[in-house]
């Protein structure tokens, strides 16, 4: 019990710093009037939960393996409140497509990489 909690909490430890460094990263390369930063990790880490979920029910990945990957890192990683407080400033600000591509491009791109993934590794 006390393992699986570390392995949870040095997982999220480093999915968080991750994102934050992702949030100093990408603004320097991209504008600030829509919130790559967030779409990004959502996508990256739509992505990798699904790579890693396929793996771990093939039993190519342990249970410890899953928790400090999958539960940790991309819990620590990915940010929905990010993206729910974000698109509301955006309608906030009036900046109403901006919101609108926010909402569409995390929740399709985000089930399409997760989609991707466990079609590119559920039989390799």
């Amino acid at each position: 019990m006390m393992r699986n909690i570390l392995l949870v909490g040095m997982g999220g430890f480093l999915g968080a710093v991750a994102r934050y460094s992702t949030g100093l990263i990408i603004p320097r390369f991209l504008p600030d009037n829509f919130p790559y930063s967030t779409l990004i990790v959502n996508v990256l880490g739509s992505f990798l939960i699904g790579m890693l979920m396929v793996s771990f029910g093939k039993g190519s990945l342990s249970e410890g393996g899953r928790l400090f990957l999958g539960v940790g890192i991309m819990g620590g990683l990915t940010t929905f409140s990010s993206f729910s407080y974000e698109t509301i400033d955006l309608f906030h600000k009036q900046q109403m497509m901006p919101a609108f591509f926010n909402i569409v491009f995390n929740i399709i791109v985000c089930l399409g990489a997760t989609a991707a993934a466990y079609s590119l590794f559920k039989n390799s």
